[in-house]
């Protein structure tokens, strides 16, 4: 069994929706990845970074550096987390902060001595840049991301949708999806729209007494702002995560993908393969991994 670790950088736009939090969680908690950089992705990127530094000073992972990306849009009340950050100061942040999140996430493909695993979980104007900039990262870089829907939307609906990721800056969806990747992996809607911890499990993070685990309830709450505190949001991102180390859990199937100009992403037999997890083999066994690891102590 090989256990060397794989290099990766988070791309995000956490801040909006609250599953970004527990996707970082989850990634901190994961020993198969060495996150090499994570960088803030949309609208107000410097409001993101400090949420990803201080969910990193927390966890003790200070050695990860943080890109502030590409700032396009204005998130207005999507900036949900705000309350968590308002008193929070960057620039005492321990680690490296990088003002050119774009260039550091080039610098950090391109200088590393093995593949990267690129894992974007945010509408992708990072990335866009990034291969205008140096169109070498995608020779260098495996993409794994959460985009897109072919039959299923949230909470299992039978339809196809545009999803958000995509839908949000369709040129960069395009730019990724057309882009010479070593491969492409994407959990789309099909999948990670139904993940959701409830009752029981959702009971173990609530109740767990480690900081980061208390730190992403903190958030969640503020995030609820006063809605039911029942169960998790659908955890989207967190499969992307997963996608990162492994396969095991879902069905996989390799189609010919991109993304049309209304935000769809569409089969298209001239297009580049994607390998597209479409469906669970168990997704109990993933709602206990995700359990498991965000219960857990982060590790270096």
């Amino acid at each position: 069994m090989n256990s060397k670790k794989i290099p990766v950088i988070l791309d995000t736009d956490i801040g909006g929706d609250i599953d970004d939090t527990w996707a970082l969680a989850l990634l901190l908690n994961s020993p198969e990845l060495d996150t090499k950089l994570i960088v803030t992705d949309t609208a107000d990127t410097g409001y993101r970074a400090k949420i990803v530094a201080k969910l990193l000073e927390i966890a003790g992972r200070t050695d990860i550096p943080i890109g502030i990306g590409h700032v396009y849009d204005s998130d207005g009340p999507r900036e949900k987390q705000l309350p968590w950050v308002k008193d929070y100061n960057l620039s005492k942040y321990k680690g490296k902060v990088f003002e050119d999140g774009v260039q550091a996430l080039i610098d950090t493909i391109m200088q590393s001595p093995e593949p990267v695993n690129l894992i974007g979980i945010s509408p992708a104007a990072n990335i866009k840049e990034a291969l205008e900039r140096e169109p070498l990262i995608a020779r260098k870089a495996h993409f794994v991301g959460m985009f897109g829907c072919f039959g299923k939307s949230h909470d299992g609906k039978e339809e196809t949708i545009a999803e958000f990721n995509v839908e949000k800056n369709i040129t960069a969806a395009q730019a990724v999806f057309s882009a010479p990747w070593m491969s492409m992996t994407i959990t789309p809607l099909d999948t990670c729209g139904i993940v959701r911890l409830k009752e029981k499990k959702y009971q173990q993070i609530v109740n767990c007494t480690n900081p980061l685990t208390r730190a992403i309830i903190e958030n969640y709450r503020i995030w609820l702002k006063g809605r039911p505190d029942e169960m998790s949001s659908i955890l989207y991102d967190t499969v992307a995560v997963y996608l990162a180390f492994s396969t095991g859990l879902l069905e996989m199937k390799k189609m010919n993908i991109s993304v049309d100009n209304k935000g769809y992403t569409v089969e298209n037999p001239k297009a580049r393969v994607v390998n597209c997890a479409l469906n669970w083999k168990n997704l109990g066994a993933f709602e206990d991994l995700l359990v498991k690891r965000l219960t857990a102590t982060a590790k270096g």
